[in-house]
């Protein structure tokens, strides 16, 4: 409780820093909060309240937004666990791919977008496998790390009870390599929220909170621009939180045998 009251107030302190710095600054360039706020109400949040009070551009905008990005993670992540697996589960394949895969997690995947853009074009496929291929590295190594490090008594337990290959991936593999892949999970998340932003800023684009940042900049809309970057900020923390509260429910047996364990 204490906590939550820290941040709101830590919160609340750099907010008001904001408005009086920038209102003294007087520059056009740099609105206070207060401004950008009036601004996002009217841009986004000014409709009627059968659609809670969205407006047309946030319909335009932010929702197609939001479908690509869910999207794109969730076909990365699907990607980045199945390969992670195979990868993880075998001590060959591990030893062959993982330096081709550390030396493509370090490219950044901006560099490749012309590679993107020749093979699919300009428009929504192209977005889409962008995204893909950028959100898949942090899962596939993660989950990876995982399941290579399942203990080894959890996986002769469970020869001994002849265990098959699917109740071993399962009941032992999975549960075991569930942290490890929720923290890749996690980085991904952030990641698609990033490269969903980087992709609309493209030609071709029609749509998205990428595509009405380019507009307001140049339309010299300095205020929805800033807007466009507040909710941006706002969107990646209740992301994050909403994650966190999954993980949370999903991995309580794991904390609770850490509590037990005394790790």
């Amino acid at each position: 409780m204490r906590t939550a009251t820290f941040r709101s107030l830590v919160l609340v302190v750099l907010i008001v820093a904001w408005e009086v710095a920038t209102r003294a600054a007087g520059n056009t360039f740099f609105p206070p909060p207060s401004t950008i706020v009036v601004r996002m109400h009217a841009a986004w949040f000014s409709g009627p309240p059968g659609r809670l009070f969205l407006t047309d551009a946030a319909l335009e905008n932010i929702l197609p937004s939001l479908g690509r990005m869910a999207a794109g993670f969730v076909g990365g992540s699907l990607a980045g666990v199945v390969l992670g697996l195979a990868v993880g589960l075998s001590a060959r394949a591990y030893d062959y791919l993982d330096g081709v895969l550390q030396f493509l997690r370090a490219i950044p995947p901006p560099l490749l977008i012309t590679i993107f853009l020749v093979v699919f074009g300009f428009g929504l496929k192209m977005q889409l496998a962008f995204m893909t291929f950028s959100i898949v590295w942090p899962v596939l190594l993660n989950t990876a790390d995982g399941a290579r490090s399942v203990e080894p008594l959890h996986l002769q337990t469970s020869q001994a009870f002849r265990l098959s290959r699917a109740e071993r991936l399962y009941r032992v593999i999975l549960p075991s390599a569930l942290p490890k892949m929720f923290a890749g999970l996690r980085l991904a998340l952030s990641l698609s929220l990033i490269v969903m932003v980087f992709s609309e800023l493209l030609p071709g684009t029609d749509n998205g909170i990428g595509f009405q940042l380019t507009s307001a900049y140049q339309m010299f809309d300095l205020p929805l621009m800033w807007g466009g970057i507040v909710l941006l900020g706002v969107l990646g923390y209740v992301l994050n939180e909403l994650f966190l509260a999954v993980e949370r429910r999903v991995l309580a047996w794991h904390h609770a045998a850490q509590q037990l364990t005394g790790e």
